[in-house]
């Protein structure tokens, strides 16, 4: 037997993963693009629809409230998605609502001086003018530290290594919205689950005209076939005897969304009314702003792989966490329920088709704007059955997590100084949260339950997020443990030539603003 060369037994480092058809500046035929970006927001349409199904009854609106908030958020989302891939990083990903705001506003939710409001309508528009005035206030957080360059300051201190638990967490800290989610109504979660990894997976190669079709589309075609066999199962009364939460999980026509739908409406700022403001949820929301942040720059890197981009410079990156500061400010203005973040599925969606386009995902933001117009028919999109949606996340959080971990091959993982970091970045990432979750559950409020209510939600708020968790611990361990004479094992010299925008000439390529806009804003 041959003596095995040392090039076979390991792979060396790339900048850039291989086998993607498009990448981030490259774009298929416009029919090819069209169909692609309408499979984004059929994408995006999950979290638009589950953070105002959840949050909206709580604050006592109606279906017809809902609906608003649902065409609002998506009318929004295309407005931020336009800005970020124009103006911000210009990278392909969506910007979507978060979950990250939820503590916060089910505080304000719950504030005594708005759950006596016994008029439902009225506390439902109280609540929703506080939670604005919260989102206005708190999005300066953002704002300042993206267009001033603070947050590229502090990007110099992340590593390869120190960035590996971030942005896997970002995909494994989201597990309790994937098959606990199927698993409220398996006759359809599993079947898409199954037919999204055959199509795009063990079916790639099959081709129509040289396009390979089902691994293009496999998001689009397997929840067809899903939604069909779900009205099938409806129609046919399959649930009729069910207890309430599995209809509500399986049922097509439980969302009430198409009835309450209004054929045409265009969402305007302040349609709510004026915000009120108050110190203490503002404050608690700058929690929120901050979680969004750190979750937000391990999304753009793991997006930039994915794109088959070069990671983005430290003033791109800041840049972009200050365009999405404007974009949280919309979403107070406008009064979407929720801040804005990058959409995990939709960055995990780039990998599974293989395209990083970015003008695809423009064309997705043109759908969100559009059919929020046309409520009616954004609303039959709108209501595909959620586990059908948590099917699909099982594979997409998956792909962003495994993205991080590829990180891992820029660091040497030998040095049990580095495998340290990682373990216990990992560890406490999941460890801390679920330990927050579980409290919170049990004792109906968070572990931190002190009289200043601000002070609560700013510390739950933070600990309920896993990659920020991951970030505190990971960064603070990378900078202090030995870190002068682990240069090299951190993945610094690999990651120094991306962090000035002139380092490298492919970010010239990249993430130049377009209409010659660096003339007046020129890159550092």
């Amino acid at each position: 037997m041959a003596a095995i060369k040392p090039e076979e037994i390991s792979h060396p480092p790339m900048d850039q993963l291989q086998g993607l058809e498009y990448c981030i500046d490259s774009n298929p035929s416009w029919a090819e693009t069209i169909a692609l970006g309408f499979q984004h927001y059929i994408l995006a349409l999950g979290t638009a629809v589950m953070i105002p199904t959840f949050l909206v009854p709580m604050m006592g609106g109606s279906d017809g409230d809902k609906v608003r908030v649902v065409q609002t958020l998506l009318f929004v989302e295309g407005i931020n998605t336009l800005l970020q891939t124009l103006f911000g990083t210009r990278l392909p990903t969506v910007i979507g609502g978060s979950y990250t705001f939820m503590v916060p506003i089910i505080s304000i939710v719950r504030d005594p001086s708005l759950a006596i409001i016994e008029d439902q309508h009225l506390r439902f528009l109280s609540t929703m003018r506080a939670v604005q005035g919260a989102l206005i206030v708190a999005s300066s957080i953002q704002i300042i530290l993206g267009f001033s360059q603070i947050w590229a300051i502090c990007s110099r201190f992340f590593s390869p290594l120190g960035m590996v638990p971030v942005i896997a967490l970002i995909g494994f800290g989201l597990f309790d919205r994937g098959f606990l989610v199927v698993g409220t109504c398996v006759e359809v979660g599993i079947p898409m689950l199954i037919l999204f990894i055959a199509f795009s997976q063990y079916l790639k190669n099959f081709q129509i005209r040289q396009i390979p079709i089902l691994e293009r589309f496999a998001l689009l075609i397997s929840i067809t076939v899903i939604w069909v066999y779900a009205n099938i199962l409806t129609a046919g009364g399959a649930y009729k005897h069910r207890p309430e939460l599995t209809q509500h999980s399986c049922r097509t026509d439980k969302a009430n969304l198409i009835s309450s739908a209004p054929w045409i409406k265009i969402p305007y700022p302040l349609e709510w009314g004026a915000p009120t403001f108050d110190a203490g949820h503002a404050f608690g929301m700058m929690a929120a702003v901050l979680v969004s942040l750190v979750e937000s720059t391990g999304a753009f890197k793991a997006a930039s792989r994915l794109a088959s981009a070069t990671p983005p410079p430290a003033h791109v990156l800041s840049r972009g966490i200050g365009w999405q500061g404007i974009g949280i400010l919309l979403n107070g203005l406008f009064g979407t329920l929720t801040g804005s973040t990058v959409s995990v599925e939709n960055v995990g969606l780039l990998g599974s088709t293989r395209i990083g386009s970015r003008r695809v995902i423009q064309v997705s933001a043109g759908f969100m704007i559009f059919f929020s117009m046309l409520g009616k028919f954004g609303a039959v999109f709108a209501s595909i059955p959620f586990p059908i949606f948590a099917a699909v996340y099982c594979v997409l959080f998956g792909l962003v997590a495994s993205v991080g971990l590829s990180f891992l091959q820029f660091t040497n993982m030998n040095s049990m100084r580095n495998l340290f970091i990682t373990g216990v970045a990992l560890f406490l990432g999941l460890s801390i949260p679920e330990y927050f979750r579980e409290y919170t559950i049990k004792a109906f409020h968070g572990p931190a339950h002190t009289r200043a209510g601000w002070f609560n939600d700013f510390l739950n708020t933070i600990f309920y997020s896993s990659p920020t968790v991951a970030l505190i611990v990971a960064v603070f361990l990378d900078n202090t443990l030995d870190y002068k004479d682990s240069t090299k094992d951190r993945g610094m010299p690999w990651w120094a030539k991306f962090r000035t925008f002139k380092e490298d000439s492919r970010n010239e390529e990249f993430y130049s603003l377009p209409f010659n806009l660096n003339r007046f804003f020129p890159p550092s």
